[in-house]
């Protein structure tokens, strides 16, 4: 894991192999991981900013991030996801500080709000995100809502 790349580009900055690439991620991990079938282009990927690691080409870990009233009244983080081979090497941690980083710097707000899958809500909490309460099923998995002031 030593020639990892991190990137960060709005829809119009990818490049096609880029777009590809983030792509297959999302679909391996969320469709066939997950088994969950869902529309994954959902229209939102021309509105967001992009953030990735990959090594040679390939994505390790993804997310993309969302200014104030967009997905949310806030500012918010979606699509996060590691994949298979690159997981217990701390690189979703590098990826949501450097996402609530780049919402800091670009969108010059410190108020996230994000839809966590259940099992991630003490991994967030480390970044500062608190439970809502708010709890819902969404593609048949359990998430929470979770604000970060």
């Amino acid at each position: 894991m030593s020639n990892i790349i991190w990137k960060i580009k709005t829809f119009e900055e990818f490049t096609v192999p880029e777009l590809y690439a983030v792509i297959k991620a999302r679909v391996d991990v969320f469709v066939v991981e997950q088994d969950c079938p869902y529309p994954d282009l959902d229209g939102y990927d021309q509105k967001a900013v992009h953030l990735w690691a990959e090594e040679d080409g390939e994505v390790l870990a993804y997310c993309r991030i969302f200014d104030k009233g967009i997905k949310y009244n806030e500012a918010s983080i979606g699509r996060v996801l590691t994949t298979e081979k690159a997981r217990g090497k701390s690189l979703g941690k590098q990826l949501i500080a450097y996402a609530v980083q780049a919402i800091e710097n670009r969108f010059r707000t410190s108020e996230i709000r994000i839809s966590a899958q259940d099992y991630l809500l003490r991994f967030y909490g480390g970044f500062g995100f608190e439970d809502t309460g708010k709890k819902y099923l969404e593609d048949n998995i359990p998430h929470t809502e979770m604000f970060r002031k």
